[in-house]
């Protein structure tokens, strides 16, 4: 399933590498993702999402499949002193196209390894209620911590219920 796939942590952009990571997230977004855009995604907003994206405590992942960004995760490592023990999983996307091949597992092994590395014993994370990252998280050992109504706007206009997970590591 996922043997010609290798994660590779994302330290900077190239322009190709700029170029397919807004390939994704708008492909990601026009099919129906939660994770934080509506579509239609303008290629200039992918873009400056991207640009902004390497921070203190950021840490970034791709899956590629020979040439091609498939698939990216974030791992935020909280900076607080009273949170240095805690990071939040963000982002998880894997290409339409691209999806059931095991490369949303690879993903999350990275950043847990990663969260391991930084001295982190918590993860946690939201998704929208009803999505099929709900399962994904579920049989990764993530932990339903709460349910919040009304949390963010759909596609559609309506308001999605998010779901907040947390595992111990």
């Amino acid at each position: 399933m996922s043997e010609n796939i290798s994660v590779i942590p994302l330290d900077g952009l190239t322009p190709d590498s700029g170029f397919q990571l807004n390939q994704l997230l708008t492909d990601t977004v026009e099919d129906g993702a939660s994770i934080g855009f509506l579509p239609p995604l303008a290629e200039a907003e992918a873009a400056e999402y991207w640009q902004g994206v390497h921070g203190p405590g950021v840490l970034l992942w791709v899956a590629m499949e020979g040439e091609a960004i498939v698939g990216t995760v974030q791992l935020h490592l909280a900076l607080k002193p009273n949170g240095a023990h805690r990071a939040e999983l963000a982002k998880l996307m894997v290409h339409p196209a691209h999806r059931r091949k095991g490369i949303a597992g690879l993903l999350i092994d990275a950043a847990e390894q990663a969260a391991v590395a930084h001295g982190r014993t918590l993860i946690v994370l939201d998704t929208r209620e009803g999505d099929p990252s709900n399962l994904l998280y579920l049989s990764r050992g993530y932990i339903e911590a709460g349910r919040i109504p009304d949390f963010a706007i759909s596609a559609e206009g309506g308001l999605d219920t998010t779901v907040l997970y947390y595992k111990k590591l």
